[in-house]
């Protein structure tokens, strides 16, 4: 696997302090090719800008931040890979990204036997922090909420702001994570009084759901689910108005602005899950950053600001820690209480998650082509 030091190609130890002394090595995995390299991209740059303002300041523990990348190609394999060399031969202080719950899951054995802390940007999958026995994977994190919580925000926002009674799902039968969110969405939805009267599978590659969405559509479904990401997304929402269905489409987190140049002003009627509100004032000077230093607005703002987030995390985590021993890190990590970062007030539950976040509604304007904040929902 190639790599990619993150400097002139992507991101260095941008270093303007403590120029003598040993850096802390802190290593990155993104999907910067494959059918998720906006949200990898959209990640690396947000590494690059929080590793900068950090080294800037001094550094950590008076130390400068190297990162170390690798580009997982959105394949389990490359992540894997690239989770083992980081660990047993960078050994660096711990990983962060990537977004994907399968790659996330597919790499945890490799965190834990080498005792280095992985921090997950936005993989939803209940099995990124623990096995299948429910029990914690000790040197596994993430940052973001969980697929059952968004599947409960997705089935309280249809049944309730949406007055939906009959819900139809697409899903990818090849993701982990929107096998996770069609099962919690079907949870909620039917304990809310919902009924689901078209359940529809497609695997990853596919480009065409029309066979899908004719089926969906012939059910008297009042919401579309779509609980998947990556290009089929906006191709999905694309061909579902080509067949006239005008029904409000509902999905999970993997929305991005990406999607406006495949489906366009097809984006009507469209509410998807999100993490943070893009155009949150409090964001504002994030974003300016990024349009400085990428040279290109942010689109993929979920994964951007998560990256970000992280990093600051980890940062933290060093500090408390009072070294960058791999062990004392992953347990200021899972001690992380009131930590203020630009998205949220973090604290971890027991389950290596965040506790009590907010969810965000986005509604999709076609004639701004934007995603507009548009309610907030935490699941009763």
């Amino acid at each position: 696997m190639k790599k990619i030091f993150l400097s002139a190609v992507c991101v260095l130890a941008l270093v303007s302090c403590a120029c003598a002394a040993n850096p802390i090595k802190i290593g990155e995995i993104a999907t910067v090719t494959g059918d998720f390299a906006a949200y990898g991209v959209a990640e690396v740059e947000s590494v690059k800008i929080a590793v900068k303002e950090i080294n800037d300041a001094g550094g950590v523990l008076g130390r400068p931040l190297e990162v170390i990348m690798y580009d997982c190609r959105t394949r389990q394999e490359d992540m894997v890979n690239a989770a083992r060399r980081l660990v047993e031969q960078d050994r660096v202080t711990a990983v962060i990204g990537p977004s994907g719950s399968g790659l996330c899951i597919a790499a945890a054995p490799i965190f834990n036997r080498g005792r280095v802390a992985h921090i997950g940007t936005l993989p939803t999958n209940p099995l990124v922090t623990v096995d299948d026995n429910g029990k914690v994977r000790p040197y596994n994190f993430r940052i973001c909420f969980l697929d059952p919580y968004q599947g409960a925000i997705m089935a309280q926002f249809s049944a309730k702001n949406l007055a939906a009674k009959k819900a139809a799902l697409l899903y990818d039968v090849s993701s982990d994570y929107s096998q996770g969110q069609r099962e919690f969405f079907i949870k909620a939805f039917e304990a809310a009084g919902g009924k689901i009267v078209a359940d529809e599978g497609f695997r990853g590659e596919d480009v065409d759901f029309r066979s899908q969405l004719t089926n969906m559509k012939d059910s008297g479904a009042d919401v579309f689910i779509f609980p998947f990401m990556g290009k089929s997304l906006p191709l999905a929402v694309k061909q579902s108005r080509e067949l006239g269905i005008e029904l409000p489409i509902v999905g999970g987190d993997g929305y991005g602005d990406f999607m406006w140049e495949i489906s366009g002003e097809t984006l009507r009627n469209t509410y998807w899950v999100s993490h943070v509100d893009r155009y949150d004032p409090t964001l504002a000077g994030f974003f300016a950053k990024y349009l400085e230093s990428a040279g290109t607005e942010c689109q993929e703002f979920m994964n951007a600001v998560m990256a970000y987030d992280c990093v600051y995390w980890l940062k933290d985590a060093i500090e408390r820690a009072g070294t960058d021993d791999p062990e004392k890190v992953r347990d200021a990590l899972e001690q992380t209480k009131d930590l203020q970062l630009l998205h949220c007030v973090l604290t971890m539950d027991e389950f290596h998650n965040p506790k009590d976040k907010d969810g965000v509604m986005l509604k999709c304007d076609e004639t701004q082509k934007k995603s507009l904040f548009f309610v907030k929902i935490r699941p009763e």
